[in-house]
């Protein structure tokens, strides 16, 4: 990450008032704890402390979270990003800790600031933290913000031809955090055979992808995971294991299957590339992959997040899902099992769009958890790599 900004250094200060507050000899309560006016009103950026601190202030956030607080924090709500403020309040009710910014916005950086900055000064006194913010900031057709202080970012594909792909990678990375997000849904790490890419919907046929050779993906990806986290905005690689075969879109119907997977899929390269550069998250397909679990799709099968993204490539970091409100290939299950079989699964962040789905997905993800202590302690693991990577992002009040 890069060094903190004079905006960081107004945050730590502001923070520095509440740790001194927070000194005191009580017992930790599973009620979120009350913060200062400075710290909840003084606009943040993200900085990195040691991971040391990390954990050790993530852990004091968990211990003072109840059942309900810490399955808000394994959700990230969609809120439209022309007005995120209009419906944060139907999320406070259930303490959600993580905002999609959903649609697309021609408002510019100032405006976005602005409102986030509310969204901010809000969610820490709910949760007792700030929010993880995210957008899909990919470029070309996936492109949410745009107007003055973004710049237009080309295709994936165009992006890979570009000699100065990471000076420009981090400006436009620097756009995006200068606001307040956190999190970028991006780069895409799917691999597109030559030739097939208007028989791929969902990345293909909008030039999503970096190219069609595994080698070159993971390269251009390394680049972009690089030079977006120095930019101070964190990173998803994504859809694991890989859209780039399948010819189905999973958003709008069901049935995409990539029947070719194995775990030693050369597609896997950029995946392993990204994971490799310090990529703060890898999101999961939701399709099928028959080699790896002929049971269950990407999003909630536990041999693919659990074994072959964890134990085979090592990643330790957010498992993020795809969305799992309105993508019609999730639509044959309710709302709150699909939260609950993605975290038993092993995934971390549940995502939907779907404001609507906040009430039954915290219900159902407590509702497993008070009656299966072996979920419950899945939901304290995904609950606490949350929350460490809100420490390291300076989103934590400790």
């Amino acid at each position: 990450m890069s060094p903190p900004s004079a905006l960081v250094r107004l945050l730590v200060a502001a923070l520095a008032l509440t740790l001194t507050a927070c000194t005191a000899a009580e017992p930790p309560t599973t009620e979120p704890t009350p913060t200062s006016a400075a710290a909840t009103t003084t606009p943040y950026r993200p900085f990195a402390p040691q991971r040391p601190f990390a954990a050790i202030c993530a852990e004091a956030t968990l211990d003072r979270l109840d059942l309900a607080g810490r399955a808000g924090q394994v959700l990230m709500v969609g809120l439209d990003v022309t007005d995120p403020l209009a419906r944060f309040d139907e999320l406070a009710a259930f303490r959600i800790g993580n905002v999609f910014l959903a649609g697309r916005s021609s408002a510019g950086a100032e405006p976005l600031r602005t409102a986030i900055s509310g969204l901010q000064a809000q969610a820490v006194g709910t949760t007792g933290a700030f929010l993880q913010i995210a957008v899909d900031q990919e470029g070309g057709f996936v492109q949410t913000l745009t107007g003055p202080g973004f710049s237009v970012i080309p295709t994936a594909l165009e992006q890979a031809d570009q000699p100065d792909l990471a000076q420009r990678t981090g400006q436009w990375a620097a756009e995006v955090a200068g606001t307040g997000i956190t999190l970028n849904l991006a780069p895409v790490a799917d691999v597109v055979p030559a030739g097939t890419a208007q028989q791929n919907p969902p990345i293909g046929a909008s030039s999503r992808q970096y190219g069609s050779e595994p080698a070159d993906v993971a390269a251009t990806l390394t680049t972009v995971v690089t030079a977006m986290r120095e930019a101070g905005l964190a990173t998803t690689v994504k859809h694991f294991p890989g859209l780039g075969r399948v010819q189905v879109n999973t958003d709008t119907s069901t049935g995409a299957t990539d029947t070719q997977a194995t775990a030693d899929d050369p597609a896997l390269l950029p995946f392993q590339a990204g994971i490799a550069a310090g990529t703060d998250a890898v999101m999961m397909s939701s399709a099928s992959y028959p080699q790896l679990d002929p049971d269950e799709p990407a999003a909630f099968s536990a041999p693919i997040i659990g074994g072959l993204l964890r134990d085979r490539l090592g990643f330790d970091g957010i498992v993020i899902s795809d969305d799992l409100g309105n993508a019609v290939a999730v639509s044959g299950r309710p709302a709150g099992q699909r939260a609950v079989d993605f975290l038993a699964a092993g995934g971390d962040l549940v995502l939907t769009v779907n404001v609507a789905d906040a009430g039954p997905m915290t219900a159902a993800v407590v509702q497993r958890a008070q009656g299966d202590p072996a979920f419950a302690s899945r939901l304290d693991e995904a609950a606490l790599r949350v929350l460490r990577s809100k420490q390291e992002a300076g989103l934590l009040v400790c």
